[in-house]
């Protein structure tokens, strides 16, 4: 029998597609939350494992997880994601809630995580979206993906309403980048989007490693950084500050080859151009503020 819980009023959705590896860890993280949402939904996006069975089974015995599930053309992709969250969207629509988050399928939290997330979210009412700082499992052990503070990890991304709304939601990219258009657009409208480094959430499975090798993963890096609009010097140097991801060295070249494939290949730019605009200008800003550092550091020795 269901012991009753505390209940905020946020809404999680969980795209999954053939996550039966690891569902059952986020299952198990979000029925002990000491603060469940008013939904979690769900959505079984055309598995052919036994994720949406998993999803049923703990369903029927929970009443905040509701599991709907997806029909479409096989494959994994972010336009994939970004419909399923849609549709899963549609089912919230129903609650009266203060904030939406996405939370993929193959990661656990402490029991406390969203009990301190709505806590900074009371504390600052301009923070429009927020998450914990994610580790990744990676051989067999857990590593911190240390993201910059004002930047959020997608896999966690939780809104304030109204901010979510101002933006549209998540776009539906070609080559990824959702998260990061969200916030993009959320900073640029005047929220704060900020990864709180003591909430340490655990991903199971790298980013981007279900359906590619480490060192391909790093080449769609680039191609969607390209496709988002990024400055080249910004990433430059973003990837000689990161030489030492894993894969080592190869991997900060394999992302700097994405971006100049889809430069050649003229791939579209997909973010607005007044979108793209304050991400340059955002960038440049970063990029003046870490060289001034670096000179009264040098001044200083």
């Amino acid at each position: 029998m269901e012991i009753e819980q505390a209940v905020a009023p946020y809404v999680i959705i969980t795209p999954a597609h053939n996550e039966e590896a690891f569902i059952e860890k986020t299952i198990h993280s979000m029925i002990n939350q000491t603060v469940r949402p008013l939904k979690w939904i769900v959505v079984n996006d055309n598995s052919t494992d036994r994720t949406g069975k998993i999803a049923e089974q703990y369903a029927k015995q929970y009443d905040f997880l509701q599991l709907v599930n997806l029909s479409r053309s096989g494959g994994r992709n972010f336009g994939n994601k970004v419909r399923a969250f849609n549709y899963g969207l549609n089912e919230a629509q129903l609650c009266d809630y203060q904030y939406i988050g996405n939370l993929d399928a193959d990661i656990s939290l402490n029991k406390d995580y969203f009990e301190k997330i709505l806590c900074e979210f009371d504390s600052c009412p301009n923070l429009g979206i927020a998450g914990g700082m994610v580790s990744t499992c990676i051989g067999d052990k857990f590593v911190s993906q240390e993201v910059a503070l004002d930047s959020v990890a997608g896999a966690v991304q939780l809104f304030r309403r109204e901010c979510f709304e101002q933006i549209g939601g998540y776009l539906a990219l070609p080559h990824g980048g959702i998260d990061a258009a969200a916030e993009i657009m959320a900073r640029m409208k005047g929220w704060k989007t900020r990864t709180f480094a003591d909430l340490r959430v655990f991903e199971h499975r790298r980013t981007g490693t279900a359906t590619a090798r480490p060192l391909a993963s790093k080449v769609k890096d680039g191609q969607r950084f390209q496709s988002l609009g990024y400055d080249f010097l910004f990433l430059s140097l973003r990837c000689v500050y990161r030489l030492m991801d894993r894969p080592r060295v190869v991997g900060s070249v394999a992302t700097l080859y994405g971006y100049f494939k889809g430069v050649i290949k003229k791939t579209p730019i997909v973010l607005p151009p007044n979108v793209v605009q304050y991400l340059r200008a955002e960038q440049r800003g970063k990029l003046m503020r870490y060289l001034g550092r670096s000179h009264r550091l040098q001044k200083d020795m």
